[in-house]
């Protein structure tokens, strides 16, 4: 691992070899250039913020790996901005929220699923039953053939899944 003057360095060269690489494989991937731009420019970015740049033997591996996670979280903020959008048509106008309003609901919204993604598939389904479709533990349990202990235990994993996920180690 580098240190922080050794990161802006490591990372710096990083750029230098392999940022026009990294603005073509996200313009394959996103079909525009100037989105695969600001994408490559926060691969960079979310290498240097990490806190520590790990020395790099193969680093378009790496960079695919920081690049792809990031397409993940644009196209899921892209499905989340027109579904919150399209569930917005449905309101009388005046209920409609103000502009600020909407960009809150949509960061919120973005933290919520980005603490979400970081669980198991079965996790998260049972957490969605209980938190959103207000199913109990039992009916849960029923629902998707396990034990109610297993239930419980999925969503423990869940709280403190989210709890750190909010508020840290």
């Amino acid at each position: 691992m580098a240190t922080s003057s050794s990161a802006h360095r490591v990372v710096g060269e990083l750029y230098a070899q392999h940022h026009d690489w990294v603005v073509q494989l996200l313009r394959r991937r996103l079909g525009g250039h100037e989105l695969a731009l600001d994408l490559a420019q926060d691969t960079f970015v979310r290498i240097l913020s990490s806190g520590t740049v790990p020395i790099f033997r193969e680093p378009r591996a790496y960079l695919t790996t920081v690049a792809g996670r990031l397409c993940g979280q644009y196209y899921r903020r892209r499905a989340l901005e027109r579904a919150y959008e399209q569930s917005l048509t449905l309101l009388e106008p005046e209920l409609v929220p103000s502009p600020e309003t909407r960009l809150l609901v949509l960061e919120a919204l973005d933290a919520v699923g980005q603490v979400l993604d970081g669980l198991g598939s079965k996790v998260r389904e049972i957490f969605l039953l209980s938190q959103l479709d207000g199913l109990t533990y039992p009916q849960i349990a029923e629902r998707m053939g396990l034990s109610v202990n297993v239930v419980q235990k999925a969503m423990l994993k869940a709280y403190r899944h989210c709890y750190l996920g909010v508020y840290g180690a």
